[in-house]
């Protein structure tokens, strides 16, 4: 099953969890029609915002893809992909930085984030996923 990261401004994040969608590469359709019902995608928010956002560098929701192709509401509109996400809370990337097996030097690891949506392994979206929801379960 592939796992993602896909990389998001936390402003447009909380609108897709609240709509229930994702959106990638700035509402484009391709990597979005690279995703199948079940896969996981993992948001890092570099920003709180889009445009004048401070950095956040955060881990800040997780998705499942539930529709099966991508959409737009009004041809004018952007693509996005119907998604049900877990509860969980916003998580710094920093304290994960020396356990995450994508993170190949740790002096650049925000170069990665850079392709908007990437592929990782299962055990570094196990690590996340449970720093992501550890504060829940307490």
């Amino acid at each position: 099953m592939p796992y993602r990261i896909n990389t998001v401004s936390a402003d447009h994040v909380q609108r897709g969890v609240a709509g229930g969608f994702t959106q990638a590469n700035h509402g484009k359709p391709h990597m979005l029609r690279r995703m199948a019902r079940g896969d996981w995608n993992i948001f890092y928010s570099p920003k709180t915002a889009l445009e004048h956002g401070e950095s956040l560098q955060a881990f800040t929701a997780i998705g499942r893809v539930t529709g099966d192709e991508p959409y737009q509401e009004h041809p004018s509109h952007p693509w996005r992909r119907a998604m049900e996400f877990l509860p969980c809370t916003a998580t710094p990337i920093r304290p994960l930085l020396d356990q995450l097996e994508f993170v190949v030097d740790p002096q650049r690891w925000g170069y990665k984030f850079r392709f908007g949506v990437f592929r990782i392994e299962e055990p570094d979206f196990l690590l996340i996923r449970s720093a992501m929801t550890q504060q829940l379960a307490a």
